[in-house]
């Protein structure tokens, strides 16, 4: 277990302490894109061109490209308190594009964007691979990073006009505005000393404590503030709350997660956090206890789970994996990241029928959310001009653009013309 974690250390901090990475996750993509639904709506954006990315970064900070592309810092998550004052966040970001205050990003601005990202799958089995380290790993190209790249310098009346469209957006969204308020109260909170010692005329953005004012005088003069029955928000904050506990089980350290979430705390959340926190110690059999007493809780919940056969995989249990992922996928349709680690697991399994099934998700996931781990299975269980072809876009998603045309001019030579290997090969020979 310890040389797994020393790989995956190794993966993630070997490009630099300027380097984001992208963080895919089924649960997490899903629960943000239903928060903000409702503000994507009232900005007149339609939820299936919606596409949530979420960056690795401690920063608290989020942004909008292109108008569909939403891009939130984990640091973000971490500390926003609620699910409204994300959703707050989000519309202020919206409200640049509404306001004219970026360019439209072109498609093929927008894919390099993403390609220079590393992107890695939350799950750990997922990040080990099945023992490829370079696999869903993104190569860097060179960024010094997504925060000095894409993002951009408003102006303060930029960003007054930004914080008026949140407010209507909100509003329009039958949510409550006051979640602007929450997120000025908490940056003030952050950032009221260091502002105080600024000359606000000396910069572009206005100062926290004066946008904090110009929203609540904004919010004041509201006729109606929408407000939700105390058993929603109630239901809301907890899926919340599942989410953030996620991410800390993941990205913080043993210490950090049992200093947020002590063994005293018996919330979902908490148990969540700390049945990861101790699979990514290696404490499987204390994580397999939370999560187990998380799917009594919860028996219908797919994401527990998918916990669960991340756990029996670092067991090494590919029968209690593979059974685990197959009764998630149970409960929820299109999941790419469930998909993707049984079609792992089965690749190593290899028994009768694996290689096919794995063969078929890898393709599904392939069609609806591609992903280099997904080419890189999908590699380990196809044969001729097929494996070929999909080490050929594993590399082309990782950047590596020698590999990608080697592997397809290979898989030309063993595909018949016309076929979709052979026609997708050339393809990336033409770029």
């Amino acid at each position: 277990m310890k040389k797994i974690f020393a790989v995956l250390i190794t993966v993630l901090w070997a490009f630099g302490a300027n380097s984001a990475t992208l963080i895919n996750d089924t649960e997490i993509e899903r629960g943000i894109a239903e928060i903000i639904a409702p503000v994507a709506m009232a900005a007149k954006i339609p939820s299936e061109r919606l596409k949530i990315y979420i960056v690795n970064d401690d920063d608290f900070n989020a942004f909008v490209r292109g108008g569909e592309d939403i891009f939130i810092y984990t640091g973000l998550l971490k500390q926003i308190k609620s699910p409204n004052a994300l959703r707050a966040v989000v519309a202020h970001e919206f409200g640049h594009t509404i306001g004219g205050h970026m360019v439209q990003m072109a498609d093929r601005e927008r894919a390099e964007m993403i390609r220079t990202l590393i992107v890695q799958a939350l799950g750990v089995g997922l990040m080990v691979a099945g023992g490829n380290p370079t696999a869903g790993v993104g190569v860097l190209a060179g960024s010094t990073g997504i925060a000095q790249q894409s993002m951009l310098s408003f102006t303060r009346d930029e960003e007054r006009v930004a914080d008026d469209f949140a407010v209507d957006l909100m509003v329009a969204a039958d949510q409550n505005p006051n979640g602007l308020i929450d997120v000025f109260e908490q940056m003030r909170d952050m950032h009221g000393e260091l502002e105080s010692r600024i000359n606000p005329n000396r910069i572009n953005h206005p100062l926290t404590s004066e946008r904090l004012n110009n929203v609540k005088n904004k919010i004041k003069n509201l006729k109606n503030i929408p407000t939700k029955p105390a058993d929603k928000i109630t239901a809301e904050n907890a899926e919340y709350d599942m989410l953030r506990a996620k991410l800390v089980g993941y990205l913080d350290n043993e210490k950090n997660i049992l200093t947020k979430y002590p063994y005293s705390n018996k919330s979902d959340a908490a148990i969540y956090a700390r049945a990861i926190g101790n699979m990514r110690s290696g404490n499987l059999d204390v994580a397999k206890t939370g999560t187990q007493t998380l799917i009594k809780r919860h028996p219908k919940t797919p994401y527990f789970y998918e916990l669960l056969g991340d756990i029996e995989y670092q067991y090494g249990h590919y029968d209690d994996s593979v059974d685990a992922y197959e009764q998630a996928l149970k409960f929820i349709d299109d999941a790419p990241q469930i998909e993707t680690a049984l079609a792992l697991v089965l690749s190593e399994r290899k028994k009768d029928g694996d290689l096919t099934r794995a063969r078929e998700l890898c393709k599904h996931v392939i069609l609806s959310d591609a992903s280099p781990l997904a080419y890189w299975i999908l590699a380990r269980v196809s044969v001729d001009g097929e494996s070929d072809w999909a080490m050929a876009e594993f590399y082309k998603m990782n950047g590596n653009n020698e590999n990608a045309k080697k592997y397809a001019k290979m898989a030309q030579k063993k595909s018949k013309k016309n076929s979709p290997e052979y026609i997708k090969s050339g393809d990336i020979l033409k770029q």
